[in-house]
């Protein structure tokens, strides 16, 4: 059976109690819950039925336990996750603004995770991957994008889809030789799926119908953009089309985009038309926001269904 891949960071979060509160004052926490972004993104296909695995590194912890745990729970192919005993899961603590906007300390690039490597890659362990998804947020050293190039090339060889989420904050693509990464990862993306602030990062343009237009023009199949509260919206070749917005109570919107995205590539592989998979997509990041927990929004087909008929 065909699987929808992923490879990248696992981590566990722990979240502010309040908002406006600091990482410099004392204050009560709230976690910790299972995280980081590929976690998220493949855990939700995997809620909605569709064949899912994921390539990573845990701690021989709590931490990892907890994130395990949960993927297997909701369905997820965890044989390719290493435990390691001498190292540490990764975490990231965030606090919430009363405008909305977040601040994270991480805990990556010395955590298990950061030790992903292109050993852990291979024709036999991707044979029966059909669609590998990328997130920007894992390619934080030249090893990991290394094993992301490595796996993009056996999923081409093989026939299978790219999907390709940026996941990046602006200021990260100053940093010596991300952007380059990035555009690396670009070159081979059939599907890809920025928020609406990202649209134009790795274009050469601020205007975002040219960088949409640019896209399309050089080999992009499908581009999907996640606008958060204004909804989504579609562009190809052939069409274009826009998804309205749904009005939840917002909880946390961390991982919202994470479901998303994992909602819209599961569908296109169960064979839903774009439209619908949108459709379902952006209740999907919907639901997301109104749970406590990255990875407790994730939602299963018949939830959608349920939230798409009120």
């Amino acid at each position: 059976m065909k699987k929808v891949f992923t490879l990248g960071e696992i981590v566990v979060e722990i979240m502010a109690n309040q908002k406006g509160q600091l990482f410099t004052h004392d204050g009560l926490w709230k976690g910790p819950f299972a995280s980081g972004a590929p976690a998220i993104f493949i855990d939700q296909v995997a809620k909605l039925d569709e064949p899912a695995a994921m390539i990573s590194c845990v701690g021989n912890d709590g931490f990892g336990e907890l994130n395990i745990k949960k993927l297997a729970d909701d369905g997820v192919d965890i044989s390719h996750i290493k435990v390691m005993d001498d190292q540490t899961t990764g975490s990231a603590f965030v606090t919430y603004h009363e405008d909305g906007s977040r601040d994270f300390i991480f805990n990556i690039k010395n955590a298990a995770c950061a030790l992903i490597n292109e050993d852990m890659v291979s024709q036999k362990i991707l044979q029966d991957c059909d669609h590998l998804h990328i997130m920007g947020s894992s390619l934080f050293s030249k090893q990991i994008l290394d094993t992301a190039k490595k796996a993009i090339a056996i999923v081409k060889q093989n026939k299978g889809i790219i999907s390709f989420d940026p996941n990046i904050r602006k200021e990260m693509l100053n940093l010596p030789g991300v952007k380059d990464a990035l555009l690396a990862i670009l070159q081979q993306t059939d599907i890809y799926l920025p928020s609406e602030s990202e649209v134009t990062l790795l274009a050469d343009t601020d205007n975002e119908k040219q960088a949409i237009d640019y896209f399309l023009n050089n080999g992009i199949s499908s581009i999907v953009i996640k606008k958060g509260d204004k909804g989504a919206s579609y562009y190809s070749a052939s069409e274009s089309f826009d998804v309205q917005p749904h009005l939840v109570t917002e909880i946390d919107p961390t991982g919202a985009g994470d479901c998303f995205g994992g909602a819209y590539v599961a569908l296109i592989h169960k064979g839903f038309t774009a439209k619908k998979a949108l459709t379902y997509a952006n209740a999907c990041g919907a639901l997301a926001v109104t749970k406590q927990g990255p990875m407790q929004g994730t939602s299963t087909l018949e939830q959608l269904e349920k939230f798409l008929q009120k």
